[in-house]
């Protein structure tokens, strides 16, 4: 589970450096950063239904801040 969150973010950030890449290269001429901008969103949306999923199975849960006692 953890490998494929971390895969997931691997996606995103690798999506968004395409979208660099193509900016730089078609100077706004094509369509491949538009596309890669949209598999970046859509990665996204799923890995956060991912959690909600993950959270709502009970495989994760919140830890919160562990404060000491004063």
């Amino acid at each position: 589970m953890k490998y494929l969150v971390i895969m997931a973010f691997a996606g995103i950030l690798g999506s968004l450096s395409l979208a660099l890449i193509f900016l730089m290269k078609d100077k706004g001429k094509s369509d491949r950063m538009a596309n890669a901008l949209t598999v970046r969103i859509s990665l996204s949306v799923l890995l956060f239904l991912m959690l909600l999923f993950f959270y709502w199975m009970g495989w994760i849960t919140p830890t919160g801040l562990r404060l000491r006692p004063s």
